[in-house]
């Protein structure tokens, strides 16, 4: 899992690589020519796109850095952890909600994933099936049973991805 993620962040390090270094100074030389860098609106999109990727590439370095240093065999194979897709009822109204955790800081969250650090995910973490969970809102207390537990021992590459 992590390695395909890793790879798919490296393409993308080597494409703002390629921005940050061949494209964007390529533009800023030619807005420079243009004249007048106060009311240069090219000049002043390639800074601003320049910034941009500068700490895109920093966010994706960091990103990188922590997934590499991720033991799977840590993770445990009974109890929801990270890449767990798990299925909870509500005490209360019985309806059932599915959650996939993912990694800290995803940057690109679909529907149903909730990050490790947020709210449910602290709830989530650690329990197993059958097990209850109590997820504090502002207004009411949500109780939650771990009702179906898939952790990512269990799940093919294609269902991480």
């Amino acid at each position: 899992m992590f390695q395909e993620l890793i790879a798919k962040m490296a393409r993308e390090v080597e494409k703002l690589s390629y921005e940050l270094n061949v494209t964007l100074p390529f533009e800023i030389r030619k807005a420079v020519e243009l004249g007048d860098l106060k009311e240069n609106s090219e000049y002043k999109a390639a800074l601003e796109r320049q910034q941009f990727v500068q700490a895109r590439l920093g966010q994706l370095t960091q990103r990188v850095t922590k997934l590499a240093n991720i033991d799977i065999a840590q993770i445990s194979a009974d109890r929801v952890g990270l890449g767990s897709q798990v299925i909870v009822e509500d005490e209360e109204t019985k309806a059932r909600e599915s959650y996939e955790l993912v990694f800290g800081d995803a940057g690109e969250l679909q529907d149903g994933h909730v990050t490790m650090a947020s709210p449910i995910g602290l709830a989530l973490q650690g329990k197993a099936v059958g097990e209850q969970t109590i997820f504090k809102l502002p207004k009411k207390i949500r109780r939650l049973v771990i009702v179906e537990l898939k952790t990512i021992h269990e799940r093919s590459a294609d269902e991480l991805a």
